[in-house]
């Protein structure tokens, strides 16, 4: 049973969902969005919601989150059951848009404060899936290859703890067709680990 002084998950998840340490940066305003129950086992940490997830505050709720969910081979109700699958992005808002029209990274204050207290009330996580440059600079630091394409091709070598993954952004399909080894190695070994994970 938690002490009165720690703050359960619950309550590091209400409060996060609460948090508006961004809210002078973000231009739609704060709505963090993320879902972590204590029973999850594997953890999918992206980008930062885009405006669609904005809206909607279902995380992965457009097209990226259907090719991610296809990779993963679980039908919705498995992705969103946050007992099964925690999803804790970089930023939980919206930051929004670039000088050349793409989303703006996760702001930076966001992983620092959150991600220490949820990873600590999440005792039974056994993979995170890191999905893009953000999650794996964060997590994998100096053990991240010279790029994206490299350090996902070295996944092997961050197992059981974490398994790198490029974007699932449809703007992506280039690099599916030219690193065929992702669909041919790496998705079936995602597929039956996320399969052990989630029954």
């Amino acid at each position: 049973m938690a002490s009165a002084s720690v703050p359960g998950l619950a309550e590091i998840v209400a409060q996060a969902r609460a948090c508006r340490v961004c809210a002078a940066h973000l231009p739609l305003g704060p709505r963090p969005v993320l879902r972590a129950e204590a029973g999850a086992g594997l953890m999918i940490i992206g980008q930062a919601p885009g405006t669609r997830v904005h809206e909607s505050g279902i995380p992965w709720n457009d097209r990226s989150g259907d090719r991610l969910r296809d990779w993963l081979a679980v039908p919705n109700e498995t992705f969103y059951d946050a007992a099964r699958i925690a999803i804790v992005p970089m930023g939980f808002c919206y930051p929004g848009v670039d000088a050349k029209g793409g989303d703006k990274p996760p702001r930076p204050e966001c992983a620092p404060l959150w991600h220490p207290p949820l990873l600590a009330a999440l005792p039974k996580m056994k993979l995170t899936l890191l999905v893009g440059l953000y999650a794996q600079g964060h997590y994998l630091g100096k053990r991240r290859q010279k790029n994206l394409t490299e350090t996902v091709r070295a996944w092997r070598d961050y197992l059981p703890e974490y398994l790198p993954l490029p974007h699932p952004s449809w703007r992506n399909t280039a690099w599916l067709k030219k690193n065929p080894w992702f669909e041919t190695d790496l998705l079936p070994e995602l597929r039956k680990r996320v399969k052990r994970l989630t029954k």
